[in-house]
């Protein structure tokens, strides 16, 4: 292998180098999904929220339509 540039660059890579890198990682990941679940919660609710509207106002127009009128006449 010929020489790497760049000053202290180990030849080789040890299994506590990845386990150390992973649990780096691991941790950045960790501190993003934690700062992003109230966002992720508050849109969860909010499409939630307008599903239901939707399926009501859907509902409401399409009662509207089929809704039978019965007519009485007296002579």
């Amino acid at each position: 292998m010929s020489p790497r540039k760049g000053g202290d660059v180990p030849d080789h890579v040890t299994k506590e180098d990845i386990a150390a890198k992973l649990a780096e990682i691991r941790g950045d990941v960790e501190e993003t999904a934690q700062g992003a679940r109230p966002t992720l919660t508050l849109v969860a609710v909010g499409v939630g929220v307008a599903v239901i509207v939707a399926v009501f106002l859907l509902g409401r127009s399409r009662g509207r339509r089929k809704s039978t009128v019965v007519e009485i006449r007296r002579r």
